[in-house]
């Protein structure tokens, strides 16, 4: 008699199968369940922690802190503090508003001298002939004649479009940092995060668990609690920040906060601590540099989606497989067994 037996991982049910050769008339198949849990009660049933799962006391503290800058401000502005800053500013304002007017004029200047605005600009197909819009006169940063679609032959929608373009160039850049440091910081030893992977702290969350921030036990403030309560914290703390955004750069003035420039480049000492606007020239140069790398930017957070989704790993352990072997380790591996 041939005897053929399989166990599996200890965890699982065990199967014991016989089979009788051909001479004893047939073959049977019989199928033991050892008295182990089955399978499905071993399978770890995710937390419900959407909501919360800290106690009042906490989830009190994390929505009180987390209303703290906008209520501040609020008090602030409508204070005898602020009356008094206010009133500090605006012995100041004419002086700056006259010192802002010169700057834009030498703004610009450095434009109309610069290799990257104007007429002469590089374009996007480069020195291949092609009938470029009309409306796109080289006017803003980064703009090297590209739409397609047609999105900025409407003035007033053309600005409102590099605004958000300028925004979101923005939180992606931030938010590739935020992606890759905590990564490469596991990687080589010199910080040690529960989640290392960008993708995997959401889904950690997803699954009831508790994250300290930079690492550091007990650590906690909102990584204690659950999906909805981090989306309301993220929405009070985002409520002044919107709100200024939306009134533009006279919001702050109530604070005694004056800021020169425009919407998107506030400036001042609060936007631009380092001063890297004294010179118009650098600045505006400095202008293309951002809106390329933020463009970079949101196409790289492209890259992380799909990475995410196709091998489950964060980019910089994809990177480091991608060079390991190349030939391997790409998109079209990726892609074929699709």
């Amino acid at each position: 008699m041939a005897l053929i037996q399989f166990q599996a991982h200890p965890t699982e049910d065990w199967l014991s199968w016989s089979c009788c050769s051909r001479s004893s008339g047939g073959c049977s198949l019989r199928k033991m369940l050892a008295s182990r849990p089955s399978r499905k009660n071993l399978l770890l049933k995710p937390k419900s922690s959407l909501v919360c799962k800290a106690s009042w006391q906490e989830l009190a503290g994390v929505l009180v802190f987390s209303a703290i800058p906008f209520t501040a401000v609020k008090a602030i502005a409508n204070s005898p503090l602020g009356e008094l800053l206010q009133n500090r500013m605006l012995e100041t304002k004419k002086a700056a508003l006259q010192d802002s007017s010169k700057f834009e004029a030498l703004s610009r200047q450095a434009r109309n001298e610069s290799l990257w605005y104007g007429e002469e600009r590089p374009r996007w197909l480069g020195p291949i002939p092609y009938d470029y819009p009309s409306h796109l006169t080289g006017e803003l940063p980064g703009d090297y004649g590209f739409d397609v679609a047609g999105l900025s032959k409407d003035p007033v929608a053309f600005q409102k479009y590099f605004n958000f373009e300028i925004l979101h160039a923005r939180w992606a850049m931030l938010g590739a940092l935020g992606a890759l440091v905590p990564e490469v910081l596991d990687m080589v030893g010199a910080f040690h995060f529960v989640e290392p992977v960008w993708w995997r702290v959401g889904y950690s969350k997803l699954q009831g668990e508790t994250l300290d921030y930079l690492g550091i036990p007990g650590l906690h403030l909102a990584g204690s609690q659950g999906i909805i309560v981090i989306a309301i914290c993220q929405a009070l703390l985002m409520v002044g920040p919107e709100y200024a955004r939306y009134c533009g750069i006279e919001a702050l003035e109530p604070l005694g906060i004056f800021l020169p420039g425009d919407i998107n480049y506030p400036g001042g000492a609060l936007f631009d601590p380092l001063n890297l606007s004294k010179d118009p020239v650098a600045f505006e140069e400095l202008k293309v540099k951002e809106i390329k790398n933020g463009r970079l930017a949101m196409v790289a957070w492209l890259g992380f989606y799909i990475q995410a989704a196709f091998t489950g790993k964060g980019p910089v352990q994809n990177l480091l497989d991608h060079i390991s072997d190349p030939l391997h380790n790409n998109l079209l591996s990726m892609v074929k067994p699709m």
